[in-house]
């Protein structure tokens, strides 16, 4: 069975390539996929190679030379399995086993995509065509093949890093438009204070000329003149405080009712997106996102956008009332303009990468907040407090770092504009005063000629701050359309159908899900009456939960379809339908508020009688009457202050109430004693009383009130009966059954032992 080639055998190519390097290969021979496993088979650590090409299976344990093949054939088949954090590849042909791998869960990827492949070639030699490789590992944007169990492509999320422009910003009319005639009020109210303030050093040229340069030259100072003049200042400066005023004051109200609205928008489609994005999200980073970037837009809109806005009106209607008082001179002034627009054109772009990068070393910081504050009691636990002081302190030194890195082109950048303007004015006042000497212009207008330009480049200099701070207000508006542009995966139907009396009929229709580019539930059909109670079994990871967020539409199938009563369920609204179903979970999470509160949490108008009895029967009544406030006790944020069982007899109540015509149980009673657990079977029973029940237990034990029980492995259903029927059987429910009976007696054996 075993070919030895020799490595220069003729005929055969030798591959240069890390894993099977001098791999002998037959002309038109490709290799599909080439791994070390990391164990022996005395489980040591030592790397030994596996290639597969599309012809072959090679091998080639550590330390040696020879490679053993296996050509493919329809008599061959690859096993994988893991137990206990070591995986198990086996290679069997019709009746025996040939080769055995073992490795650990690191390389576990590229093992599944080995047999993966395996199993298309083999499934190619039987029926005579190759099929087209799964078409879920690809990207559905580029093409790009993606890598096992992600689904994030690296080629478009490497484009995604590149800083956002400064488009992103006009997205957010949207949320403008509803006050567009407050916003165009804002705008003529700049207009006006614009121009009020720019009357000032136009007052300063009669002054000069006509009351002190003749005084000078022996004249008598004209009192009324003068009186009119400052007369005029004073009120061109009332003026525009006013008006400026009014205008700050109205913007900055638009703009806090554009910053809520966008808050409300994102924090309801957050709401409406599906599990799965919260899977790949961390909750620091969303609090970050609809808290602090909003507010960062909302100051932009409100300071910023509105003193650029300003400050360009003013160069424009400075620009022209210099060139109508002397052309040449205006020229003159307007020179370095162009040059001082260049700079800041440069730094911008420095600057703007910086920013972003500050956002996500910032969000780094939050993070670490996020992660720690709930899962204090862990952190204490394990006495790790040290090591996430650690955490936050390099997060956070690495935030001064960056922006230590940021500063020094900043605090170049300023400085550097002050002295452009400063030059600008040498030029002005020397070619002025060479035209007054020449008796081209008066000492008047060159005042106001140098009053006007004070003005003009002070406002060069807010513009160029306006630079940093769009970049920051884009790079917060692209993170907020992050989260509005995700579609739900689980979308609301165009026209839903109405569903008035729910029987609770269920049937699977040949569904399958993927997650990522794995495959977790295949082809499962499965019909529940309205009424039959169903217990779920199997090992952990054989898809039972996935299968319940199923059917309660957390995701929806990738294949197949689920439906109720005869309707698929992908046709009802998602609200109309989840309010037929009452969940009750492994974790009890409990919401910060009275005990009455979180059990009416499913019907909030639910009046002290219905809740009572909702307790009653979730026989929670009597613990609840002993607390200090009975049913006005607080509970603290998710439930602590409360044991487990009676968390959990509060989610029952919480799930009776509503009266559901599904119920759902996942491991209800797993976390325990057998006290609690009998008071919680009691109360399940009340619960499971009319319904249509779906009940994932690991205790076997607990489900013999089941009709039916479903034995799951793999993503695929492998037994349906009643326990009767199984245990007869002796298949797979029974193996389980048995395995779990020999460790209940080798505990109650410890137990007995421990007692003496």
């Amino acid at each position: 069975m075993h070919h030895h080639h020799p490595a220069d055998a003729p005929g055969h190519l030798v591959v240069q390539d890390k894993a099977s390097a001098d791999l002998p290969l037959a002309c038109g021979e490709n290799v599909l996929v080439s791994l070390s496993v990391d164990l022996d088979h005395q489980l040591r650590f030592a790397a030994s190679q596996l290639v597969l090409t599309d012809q072959r299976l090679l091998s080639r344990a550590s330390g040696q030379t020879d490679w053993q093949s296996w050509p493919l054939s329809t008599a061959l088949s690859l096993h994988h399995h893991d137990h206990a954090g070591v995986g198990t590849l086996e290679l069997h042909s019709a009746d025996t086993r040939l080769a055995l791998w073992h490795f650990t869960l690191d390389t576990q990827m590229q093992v599944l995509r080995l047999v993966e492949q395996f199993d298309r070639h083999i499934l190619a030699l039987r029926t005579g065509e190759l099929q087209p490789e799964d078409d879920s590992a690809q990207c559905p944007t580029c093409k790009a093949q993606l890598p096992p169990d992600s689904d994030e492509c690296p080629v478009c999320s490497r484009e995604l890093q590149t800083p956002p422009s400064t488009w992103v910003l006009l997205r957010l009319w949207r949320f403008a438009k509803p006050y567009q005639g407050k916003l165009l009020a804002g705008f003529l109210l700049t207009l006006a204070a614009t121009a009020a303030t720019l009357v000032p050093p136009y007052l300063t040229m009669p002054l000069m000329d006509e009351v002190l340069i003749p005084f000078q030259n022996g004249q008598a100072i004209d009192t009324t003149k003068v009186a009119w003049l400052l007369g005029g200042l004073l009120a061109s400066a009332l003026f525009a405080w006013s008006l400026g005023w009014a205008r700050t004051y109205l913007l900055a109200l638009v703009s806090e009712r554009i910053g809520a609205d966008l808050r409300t928008t994102t924090f309801e489609h957050l709401l409406r997106l599906s599990l799965d994005y919260y899977g790949s999200k961390r909750t620091g980073d969303l609090m970050n996102r609809v808290g602090s970037e909003t507010d960062r837009i909302n100051v932009f809109l409100s300071l910023h956008a509105l003193d650029f806005a300003t400050d360009v009106l003013m160069i424009a209607m400075t620009a022209a009332i210099l060139v109508s008082i002397n052309p040449w001179l205006a020229l003159v002034t307007l020179v370095p303009l162009p040059f001082i627009a260049w700079l800041i054109h440069v730094v911008r772009d420095r600057l703007r990468t910086g920013f972003e990068k500050i956002d996500r070393v910032w969000s780094e910081v939050t993070n670490v907040l996020a992660d720690t504050i709930p899962g204090i009691r862990v952190v204490k636990a394990f006495a790790q407090e040290k090591r996430e002081a650690d955490r936050f302190r390099s997060a956070n030194q690495y935030n001064l770092q960056v922006n230590d890195k940021l500063n020094k082109t900043w605090s170049l950048f300023s400085p550097t504009v002050s002295l452009l303007t400063e030059i600008g004015l040498l030029v002005v006042w020397g070619f002025g005063i060479w035209l007054v000497a020449h008796h081209s212009i008066t000492v008047g207008v060159l005042t106001a000629f140098i009053a006007y330009i004070g003005r003009f480049y002070g406002r060069l200099d807010s513009m160029s701050r306006i630079v940093s701070v769009t970049q920051k207000a884009a790079a917060g508006a692209k993170r907020i359309f992050d989260i509005l542009d995700h579609v739900s995966n689980v979308p609301d139907p165009v026209n839903p159908v109405k569903m008035p009396m729910v029987k609770g009929g269920i049937s699977l229709d040949n569904i399958g899900f993927r997650y990522g580019s794995r495959s977790v539930i295949r082809g499962v059909s499965l019909d529940i009456q309205p009424g039959e109670m169903i217990g779920l079994v199997g090992h952990s990871g054989s898809g039972k939960s996935t299968l319940v967020n199923l059917i309660c539409r957390f995701h929806d199938v990738s294949d197949g379809a689920i439906s109720i009563d005869g309707t698929d369920i992908r046709r009802i609204a998602v609200a109309d339908y989840r309010r037929n179903i009452g969940l009750v979970l492994q974790e009890p999470f409990l919401f910060f508020g009275t005990i009455a509160e979180n059990i009416a949490y499913g019907k909030p108008d639910a009046t002290r009688e219905e809740i009572v009895a909702a307790a009653r029967a979730a026989h929670a009544h009597e613990f609840i009457l002993r607390l200090p406030q009975g049913y006005d006790s607080l509970v603290g944020e998710r439930g602590q202050g409360l044991s487990g069982g009676e968390r959990q007899r509060i989610s029952i109540a919480r799930a009776l109430l509503i009266d559901p015509r599904i119920l759902i149980m996942d491991e209800a009673t797993s976390a325990v004693d057998t006290e609690t657990e009998k008071e919680i079977q009691k109360a399940l029973d009340n619960l499971v009383q009319g319904r249509t029940t779906i009940a994932i237990a690991h205790r076997l034990s607990t489900l013999r009130k089941a009709d039916r029980l479903v034995v799951m492995d793999k993503g695929k259903i492998v037994e349906v009966g009643p326990h009767d029927e199984l245990m007869a059987r002796q298949g797979a429910y029974w193996r389980l059954y048995m395995a779990q009976q020999r460790k209940a007696e080798q505990d109650a054996l410890i137990d007995a032992e421990t007692a003496h």
